[in-house]
């Protein structure tokens, strides 16, 4: 191949990949791709939160916090690499919502467990997960109806705010800010909260339609 050729070569415009020798084709429906290794990554980080609460220390607060939070910023970042690479595959679409849930259930299970919210808070923290619950019934009840049920923008905006949330109750009252930190993450969980009824609401609205 001529050298000109090589350098004039263009994004195919199905996959948005370079094409030509410099750039090895990717299967998208591989497993070892970059965003299902991160997704895999934020499964992984699940149990070392969990074990952060049982040493029961400032430093296994603060680990669980960072866990937590690196935990979520691989939700951002496979999404965004899967798109600008493309990358997206059926395993990373199945596995993705999955992980968001075990790391948002298990997390908040912990802290009603070790009593870092209180009980009032507990109402919230049960209605996020119970909306949780529904989504996935409804998922898998759609898929069997070749029915796809995309994410709204508000319920990107619902899990924005409750993961800010929790992170700020994993600290808590260790932080720099004191009980002020620990208020304001009772605060969020409230508002995550309301947006899970609303987002729950349209989502079961969308189902009934195809039954």
């Amino acid at each position: 191949m001529r050298l000109e050729n090589l350098m004039t070569q263009r994004p195919t415009k199905k996959t948005g990949a370079i094409s030509g020798p410099f750039r090895k084709q990717i299967n998208p429906n591989s497993l070892p791709t970059i965003p299902n290794v991160l997704t895999l990554c934020r499964i992984v980080l699940i149990p070392i939160i969990m074990a952060a609460f049982y040493t029961e220390n400032h430093m296994g607060r603060w680990v669980a916090m960072l866990a937590f939070v690196s935990a979520c910023f691989t939700d951002f970042l496979d999404g965004y690499v899967a798109r600008l690479w493309s990358q997206t595959s059926k395993f990373g679409q199945f596995l993705d919502p999955i992980a968001d849930k075990l790391l948002v259930a298990s997390t908040l299970l912990m802290l009603v467990g070790f009593g870092r919210i209180r009980p009032l808070s507990f109402l919230p923290a049960i209605i996020i997960l119970c909306r949780e619950i529904l989504v996935s019934g409804l998922r898998e009840f759609l898929s069997g109806l070749q029915v796809r049920m995309p994410v709204s923008t508000l319920a990107k905006w619902k899990t924005a705010v409750q993961m800010i949330a929790i992170s700020f109750l994993l600290i808590g009252d260790i932080s720099p800010f004191g009980r002020i930190v620990n208020l304001a993450g009772e605060g969020l969980l409230w508002i995550a909260a309301l947006l899970t009824l609303v987002t729950g609401y349209a989502y079961l609205q969308s189902s009934l339609r195809n039954l």
